[in-house]
């Protein structure tokens, strides 16, 4: 937990003493917002692909002091972004000491900060609340209740002397304790039709009532939601009164390139720790981001609960996984994923795609069209094969190339002593520096290429696979 600062107020007459002046969270987060515009740095760093699109909705929404809803299929960053919003708050917060609901010792709201305050007076107990504890969550469920989120008689109080309309006897709920800070709920529609009303008063009158009693509490309160668009139409699950109250609606959206998607996979990865180095080459990473694209655009998929950037992510983190594999049983010097390894990302792939037929049991070959269609497009977007006529005809005599994610380098580099015409293609798709793995690596790219592009005929089972000529 990180500590304040010893040199803060300690009491309210020090805290007045020092010349703090409290402001709403709506404009500490406008005016820290308005520092970091100024001084060109961005709203967010820690999310890719929405530099032109979404994050300058969301920086209009917050100078504007709006309640937001984010829009948009799983796997688009929309918590993420919700959680960077705490960045734009003051580091430490000065509350009432012992208060549930972050009372401004200036203002206290409820009834024991206001009765604390009247009782010390200038030596009321100050203490100091870091920005990261000015944050909470909640990810909506049909069984939430409005004891979680706005708050209940507690029995151990009235047990313990108090009486049932007693302000004190009550145990606030997560909205409460989120005054003078951010509350975020995820997946808003999830909730029953009778807790969205109870949010009502919170995102317009900004107070909160519970089970009658005479309590109000004028809450300073940042709200942010998430939701998905199917979820939020009209035929949605979301009451119209509700969406009424959230001033800006800012749509998100997967990465609109490859790059992007790579980008965002080098950030989010978590390899393996491995005894060789590491090194996946540049159509691999192209052909893992590519899967994920054309799963977005399958007709065989279903588009409305979308195919997360954590697909990608999963499924290179597999690659890489199934290569080491291999390379601790063959002894190769260093992991080099290959075309063959994208056998394995079956595992990883399953759980995260909807298939829009009523037999699951094709997954494996969608997810295997998938990644030839994948494979495909890096090839005809990247690859110049100068060489392929010749390649061909040395197919015609009778050759036959194994390939397969078991096998060792030594065996790809086998091949290339055999066939000659294949060294310099593979070399320029390599780089000039490539190793003996990363050689290995961009034939079967090549041979895979050559195949998708009906020029050389394959036989495969698994993840291993033979090339031959087409004329037999």
């Amino acid at each position: 937990m990180t500590k304040a600062p010893e040199s803060l107020p300690t009491t309210l007459g020090a805290l007045r003493a020092s010349g703090w002046t409290p402001r709403s969270v709506r404009e500490e987060m406008r005016v820290n917002l308005e520092e970091r515009l100024a001084s060109g740095r961005p709203l967010s760093s820690a999310v890719l692909g929405y530099e032109d699109t979404v994050l300058p909705q969301l920086e209009t929404a917050l100078l504007a002091g709006h309640d937001i809803i984010l829009l948009g299929e799983r796997g688009q960053a929309k918590t993420r972004m919700i959680r960077s919003l705490v960045e734009l708050l003051d580091e430490w917060l000065p509350v009432v000491a012992g208060s549930d609901v972050r009372d401004d010792p200036f203002h206290p709201i409820s009834a024991y900060g206001i009765d604390l305050v009247a009782e010390k007076g200038e030596d009321t107990p100050i203490e100091w609340v870091h920005r990261t504890h000015r944050f909470a969550e909640k990810l909506a469920s049909p069984d939430t209740s409005m004891a979680d989120l706005i708050g209940e008689v507690d029995p151990i109080k009235v047990a313990g002397g108090l009486f049932l309309d007693d302000p004190k006897a009550l145990s606030y709920g997560l909205v409460p304790k989120s005054n003078r800070g951010i509350f975020a709920i995820n997946e808003l529609p999830d909730l029953s039709e009778r807790i969205q009303v109870g949010l009502l008063n919170v995102l317009e009158e900004r107070d909160v009532q519970i089970r009658g009693h005479l309590v109000r509490l004028e809450l300073d309160v940042l709200v942010v939601a998430t939701a998905n668009p199917e979820d939020y139409t009209n035929r949605g699950r979301l009451i119209t009164p509700l969406k009424d109250r959230f001033g800006s609606q800012i749509r998100t959206h997967y990465p609109y390139d490859i790059a992007t998607e790579i980008a965002i996979i080098q950030q989010e990865i978590r390899l393996p720790t491995s005894p060789k180095p590491i090194i996946v080459p540049w159509f691999i990473e192209d052909i893992v981001a590519r899967v994920s694209h054309v799963a977005r655009k399958s007709h065989v998929l279903n588009q409305r609960s979308g195919v997360s950037v954590r697909l990608s992510i999963a499924n290179y983190e597999t690659v890489v996984a199934n290569a080491l594999r291999r390379t601790l049983r063959t002894g190769d010097a260093s992991v080099v994923p290959r075309v063959s390894d994208l056998s394995a990302i079956v595992q990883s792939t399953q759980g995260k795609i909807e298939i829009d037929t009523m037999d699951d049991s094709d997954s494996d070959q969608i997810i295997a069209a998938l990644v030839a269609l994948a494979v495909r497009q890096t090839f005809t977007e990247h690859v110049l094969l100068e060489e392929a006529g010749e390649i061909i005809d040395a197919f015609t005599h009778e050759v036959i190339v194994h390939v397969g994610d078991d096998l060792p380098s030594q065996d790809y580099l086998d091949v290339l002593a055999s066939l000659p015409v294949l060294e310099p293609p593979v070399r320029r798709i390599a780089g000039p520096t490539a190793n003996d793995d990363e050689m290995a690596a961009a034939l079967e790219f090549v041979l895979e290429g050559l195949h998708l592009t009906k020029r050389l005929a394959k036989d495969a089972s698994g993840g291993r696979a033979l090339y031959r000529t087409r004329n037999r």
